[in-house]
C-alpha cells in the first residue's frame, strides 16, 4: 500500500529484499521509481561504512544474548559461595557471521563459556580471539566459504556430521543461539525436537533466522514458546529493541551511501560505481538486478569473518621458496659487516674534519633512536609507529644541532620548524598509540 503513495520517477532506498518481493518491485516499476537496496550494497572493503546488513546484525548479536539472560534462570558467570558452586552458563552460538561473533563476545563478557560453530574455517581465528571455543568436524577438504561472505550448502556427509554435533552438543548447554542463513532459501533446520527435549528444563533457544523459517523446528517467528521447559524465541525485532542505536548506525549507513552519489550538490547515480550499481535494482522503473560481474573484481572482505573469501594462492605463493642454509647466511652478514667497517674506515681517514663530526652526530642518532623506540614493547606500539617516531626523532636531533648556532639564519629558522613538526609527529603517534589501546580496554 505504501508503494501506491510513491512519488512519480521517486527514488527509494531501504530494505527491499526484491527476491522475496516480486510483486513490490512490480509496482515500483509502474511508478517509473529508482530504487536502491541497502540490502543489496557489495561486501567490498570500500563499501563497509555502507553495510546497514552488518550494522544490524551486530545489535541483533547482542541483543540475543541480553533476550537469552533474561529468560535463564541461573547466573552467567560462575561463582563460589558458602552455599555452594555456581557453575558457569555454556552457551552454544550456530553461525560466526557479524551477529554469531557478536553474541560470542557478548555471551564471554557475561562471563559464560561459550562454543561456537560455522562451516567456515576461516571463523576459528574470530571466534578463538573473543575468547570462545571453536567446534570444528573433520572435513579439511571441505569449506563453508560462499560468495559474499555468507556460507554455502555443505554435503551430505558434512551435514549428518553437523547434526551428530549440535544433538551431542544439546545435552551439555544451556543456552542456544542461532544464526545460519543462506541466501535466497529458507533456514536450514538444525535444531530438531528431539534435541530441543533433550536439552535440560530452564535452557533458551534464541533463533536469529526466525524470519526466514528458523534454524529450530519448532520455532514459531515472532512468538516466545516454552517445549518441554526450554523456551524458545523466534523473535524478528531484535534490532528494533535498540532502536536509538538501530536507527542511529543506519541513519549513518545511509548518509554515507548518499555521499557516496555525489551528496547533495553533485546527486548522481553513477552506473559505473561498483557500489552504487551494485545497489540499484530499478532505475526509472526499469529493472537491473542483478549487476554485472566486474571485469577485475577487487579483494572482497567477508561480512561474517571479516576475512578474504579468496582462498588461491598467488603464482608468487605457488613457487616454493628455497631457504638459504644458515652458514651462508652467516657468511653473507660477516662480508656485510667487514665491508661496513672498511667503509668506516674509509670515511675517517678521507673526509673533512666537519663532515666527520655531522657524520658521527648522524650514525649515534640513528643507532640511538632505533635502540629507544624498536625495543618498546609492541603491544604498546606497532612497528609502523616504531619506525615514523625513530625517524622524527633523528630529525629532531638534526635540527637542534642546526639551531644551537650562534647567529640567526635560514639554518636555524630551518631547523626549529624541523624540531616544531618533528614533535609534533612524535606526540601524535603516542597519542594515536594510546587511544588504539583505549579501545581494547574495559
Amino acid at each position: 500500500s505504501e508503494a501506491e503513495l510513491m512519488k512519480e520517477g521517486g527514488t527509494l532506498i531501504s530494505f527491499i529484499w526484491q527476491a522475496q518481493n516480486n510483486k513490490l518491485l512490480e509496482q515500483l516499476g509502474a511508478k517509473r521509481v529508482t530504487a536502491l537496496a541497502m540490502d543489496c550494497i557489495p561486501r567490498i572493503t570500500r563499501a563497509q561504512k555502507m553495510d546497514a546488513l552488518s550494522s544490524m546484525a551486530n545489535i541483533a548479536g547482542y541483543r540475543a544474548v541480553i533476550e537469552a539472560a533474561h529468560e535463564f534462570p541461573h547466573f552467567f558467570t560462575g561463582q563460589i559461595t558458602a552455599a555452594g558452586k555456581i557453575e558457569p552458563a555454556k552457551v552454544l552460538i550456530i553461525g560466526g557471521g557479524v551477529a554469531g561473533l557478536s553474541a560470542v563476545a557478548t555471551a564471554k563478557g557475561l562471563g559464560a563459556i561459550v562454543r561456537a560453530f560455522d562451516t567456515r574455517l576461516a571463523v576459528r581465528e574470530q571466534v578463538e580471539s573473543l575468547g570462545g571455543e571453536f567446534l570444528e568436524l573433520n572435513f579439511p577438504d571441505e569449506d563453508g566459504e560462499g560468495t559474499g561472505g555468507y556460507a554455502k550448502t555443505m554435503s551430505d556427509d558434512f551435514i549428518k556430521a553437523e547434526m551428530k554435533l549440535f544433538a551431542e552438543q544439546s545435552f551439555e548447554v544451556d543456552i542456544i543461539i542461532t544464526t545460519a542463513l543462506i541466501p535466497g532459501r529458507e533456514a536450514p533446520k538444525l535444531i530438531t525436537a528431539g534435541m530441543v527435549e533433550s536439552m535440560r528444563e530452564g535452557s533458551v533457544i534464541v533463533d536469529l533466522a526466525a524470519e526466514q523459517g528458523g534454524n529450530c523446528t519448532l520455532t514459531k517467528p515472532n512468538e516466545r514458546i516454552v517445549h518441554h521447559g526450554v523456551t524458545i524465541l523466534g523473535y524478528t525485532d531484535l534490532p528494533s529493541r535498540m532502536a536509538a542505536l538501530s536507527s542511529r548506525l543506519y541513519s549513518g549507513s545511509i548518509v554515507h551511501l548518499l555521499d557516496e552519489m555525489g551528496g547533495t550538490e553533485k546527486y548522481t547515480i553513477d552506473m559505473d560505481n561498483e557500489v552504487i550499481r551494485g545497489a540499484l535494482i530499478l532505475k526509472e522503473g526499469a529493472i537491473t538486478c542483478p549487476p554485472p560481474k566486474p571485469k577485475n573484481p577487487g579483494p572482497a572482505y567477508s561480512v561474517d569473518t571479516g576475512s578474504r573469501p579468496d582462498k588461491k594462492k598467488s603464482s608468487i605463493d605457488a613457487v616454493p621458496k628455497k631457504e638459504t642454509p644458515r652458514s651462508s647466511r652467516m657468511l653473507i652478514k660477516m662480508i656485510a659487516l667487514i665491508a661496513a667497517a672498511c667503509a668506516m674506515v674509509y670515511v675517517g681517514t678521507n673526509v673533512p674534519d666537519s663532515f666527520l663530526s655531522h657524520f658521527t652526530v648522524f650514525v649515534l642518532a640513528c643507532f640511538v633512536g632505533w635502540q629507544v623506540i624498536w625495543n618498546v614493547t609492541p603491544a604498546l606500539h606497532t612497528p609502523l609507529m616504531s619506525v615514523t617516531n625513530a625517524i622524527s626523532g633523528i630529525i629532531i636531533i638534526g635540527g637542534i644541532l642546526q639551531i644551537s648556532q650562534p647567529e640567526i639564519n635560514a639554518t636555524v629558522i630551518l631547523g626549529g620548524v624541523a624540531v616544531l613538526l618533528a614533535a609534533i609527529n612524535v606526540t601524535g603517534g603516542f597519542l594515536v598509540t594510546n587511544r588504539m589501546l583505549a579501545m581494547l580496554r574495559r
